[in-house]
């Protein structure tokens, strides 16, 4: 499993863009992800799925409502990952007002969730492997600070934490 101090696993993640430019398409995009975290400062958060409720009623909510104050304590990017695939993403991010401020990384395989170990088998009620709920700090492709969530739990993972830590290690 992932813990503070190791590389992120090699690999892709998938955005759904809405404007060409910047060498990036419409539709889905894959970003390597050595090389999007690559001289940056991440806070990363990853959740079981699109539209679901503490989802969509609290996890990104928090995120977006915090876009400002985390870029104001040294981050460069925000990425919800999910396993989603990037038009499913796309979509939520439209509806959760995400543009800006948090990008919609889709891993529609679960390849990156697999490769972190933070896997969450939800087979049982229908809706395959999925992430564990969890948020992490990357400075430079190496994680920094890592929360993860108990069974069912949204306490650790949330901005306000992720705010904190980022005003502690990256000032």
């Amino acid at each position: 499993m992932l813990k503070v101090g190791d590389k992120l696993p090699a690999g892709s993640l998938n955005e759904f863009i809405e404007i060409e430019g910047n060498g990036c398409s419409l539709g889905p995009n894959a970003f390597d992800i050595e090389k999007a975290t690559a001289g940056k400062k991440v806070a990363v958060f990853a959740l079981p799925g699109a539209y679901t409720p503490t989802c969509s009623a609290q996890h990104v909510p928090g995120y977006v409502a915090q876009a400002a104050a985390l870029q104001a304590a040294g981050v460069d990017e925000i990425w919800c990952v999910s396993v989603n695939d990037a038009f499913v993403m796309g979509a939520w991010g439209r509806d959760q007002h995400t543009g800006g401020k948090v990008r919609m990384m889709a891993d529609g395989s679960a390849d990156f969730t697999k490769a972190t170990g933070l896997t969450l088998d939800l087979t049982a009620r229908g809706m395959g492997v999925r992430s564990q709920r969890y948020s992490m700090l990357v400075v430079d492709g190496v994680v920094k600070s890592l929360n993860i969530e108990g069974p069912g739990k949204f306490e650790v993972s949330d901005a306000a934490t992720m705010l904190a830590q980022a005003q502690a290690l990256l000032s």
